[in-house]
């Protein structure tokens, strides 16, 4: 009759507990009285300042003890990058065609234009013959200088003992007053010019007219190719040498001679160490284009002091004379030269086809550029350069950059806007048209007494670096700031406008 069960509680609310609570809520709150505030400010009327130094720290610092490097899994490298190779060709190959940076133009605003004299080279034994600097080349490595030393002023110094000096400027044991190489030469060297290809070889031309070449890896006997004073040979002093590239083999050059005989002569090897006549070009005076002043009633040998081939068409090439013009001349021509008197054992041709606007004296020097193939400079006695366009007689730009003459001027290889000129003043002088089309950005003292700086190149290899030679004997290396060896942005539409200017 009795059995378990669960049965729900009861559950009865308080009204004790709430009446309580009710209570306590209506007392809860309270405020005391109101707080008074006020702001005041105060100014001290004196200060002094005061500074304080500390000791220098006797601390030493410590060395942390890192761990050393594991050795490397050069078998899992190979491995890895293996398993990559594809990948990373196929993205290159992408990039490569991305246009993401046309139209991208570097900041250059934090270049300067520094010039310094990098080296001072000298040859005592030239220098205690008063001998000058007349020509300096660099090899095609960057890294040799040569310079031929001789005499470009008056004097009866036809058969002076001369000399060929270079120095290798990436030696560590560099002594600039001796040179690694010291040729002696009987006659006074007046050009040389170092091979494109081969960096051993230069070719020198002399005032009496013989055209020599010295290998200068043989430092017994440097001498292995040489004209010798034949019919064929120059009548006057040779004043450039250079090499003229072979039309049937790229690698192949010949050496080239300049004269104040009016002729350009091209020669190539023989047995025995001889050189021979392999073709050659005069000016005739006759068969200049043009109305100029060269011209007369009778053929009349016109002087060539200078030569320059285009970058762009190995035919064309521009020479300077002393008659004060640049030709525009062709080594495709046909015509033959009509000589005055007998000339060399093979027809000479007439290469001029154009004739510039002179300048008011005899043209020292000219100079194609390497990045347009209408534009040319010319430098004379006159102290102007000119800026040419092969498309017209007059010059583009006229500059007065001497009051006394101007020996030789000089495109940069890597800047399209900028050439060096030497002056008669002692001066080496560096132009950039993007900056000034009137005046130089830098005028560098070469010499302390105002002697000529007769030569300078640039650096084709390490293009911070022009080399100069003036009449003390001195070749200085002078170090240029990334201003002028960096191409900097719209340097060739900035070219292309000069070189589009028409002229009166």
């Amino acid at each position: 009759m009795f059995a378990d069960a669960a049965v729900a509680g009861a559950g009865l609310q308080s009204l004790w507990r709430g009446e309580q609570g009710a209570r306590c809520e209506a007392v809860r709150g309270c405020q005391t009285g109101a707080i008074a505030t006020a702001e005041a400010a105060a100014q001290s009327h004196s200060h002094q300042d005061a500074g304080m130094q500390t000791d220098p720290s006797e601390e030493k610092v410590q060395v942390l003890d890192l761990p050393q490097a594991g050795p490397v899994d050069y078998p899992g490298l190979l491995s890895f990058l293996q398993r990559v190779e594809e990948v990373v060709i196929k993205e290159l190959h992408k990039n490569w065609r991305s246009h993401a940076f046309d139209g991208f133009e570097v900041n250059w605003t934090d270049q300067n234009e520094t010039v310094s004299c990098l080296h001072t080279l000298s040859y005592p034994e030239a220098q205690e013959q008063k001998l000058q600097v007349t020509s300096v080349s660099w090899n095609t490595t960057g890294s040799v200088i040569a310079c031929s030393y001789g005499r470009l002023d008056d004097g009866d110094w036809s058969t002076e003992k001369s000399y060929v000096c270079t120095w290798n400027l990436d030696r560590r044991g560099l002594d600039p007053k001796h040179p690694d190489l010291v040729v002696e030469i009987p006659s006074s060297v007046m050009c040389l010019a170092f091979h494109p290809l081969q960096p051993s070889l230069i070719a020198g031309g002399l005032y009496s007219g013989e055209v020599l070449l010295w290998d200068t890896s043989r430092i017994e006997d440097p001498l292995v190719w040489r004209t010798g004073m034949t019919d064929d040979s120059h009548t006057d002093p040779i004043y450039q040498v250079g090499w003229l590239q072979d039309s049937k083999h790229s690698r192949v050059f010949h050496a080239l001679s300049v004269s104040t005989d009016g002729k350009i002569l091209v020669w190539q090897e023989e047995k025995e160490g001889q050189l021979k006549l392999a073709e050659g070009f005069a000016l005739v005076a006759q068969q200049i284009p043009r109305g100029t002043k060269l011209k007369k009633h009778t053929p009349s040998a016109v002087g060539a002091t200078s030569l320059s081939f285009s970058h762009f068409d190995p035919s064309v090439f521009i020479v300077g004379v002393e008659g004060g013009y640049s030709l525009k001349c062709s080594t495709a021509v046909d015509t033959i030269a009509l000589l005055p008197i007998p000339g060399p054992s093979i027809p000479l041709k007439a290469p001029a086809v154009f004739a510039f606007s002179p300048h008011g004296g005899p043209v020292y020097c000219v100079s194609c550029s390497p990045f347009h193939r209408n534009l040319f400079l010319s430098c004379g006695t006159d102290g102007h350069v000119h800026l040419h366009s092969m498309l017209q007689a007059q010059p583009l730009i006229s500059l007065q950059l001497s009051k006394k003459y101007l020996f030789s001027v000089c495109w940069s290889p890597v800047r399209p806007l900028v050439f060096a000129a030497a002056t008669g003043e002692g001066e080496v002088q560096l132009f950039d048209f993007g900056k000034s089309a009137q005046k130089p950005t830098i005028s560098i003292k070469q010499t302390s007494n105002q002697s000529p700086v007769y030569c300078l190149e640039f650096n084709s290899k390490q293009t911070q670096l022009l080399a100069a030679g003036d009449a003390n004997g001195v070749v200085k290396i002078w170090q240029l700031s990334s201003d002028f060896s960096e191409q900097g942005p719209r340097e060739m539409s900035h070219l292309d406008q000069l070189a589009n200017e028409v002229t009166d």
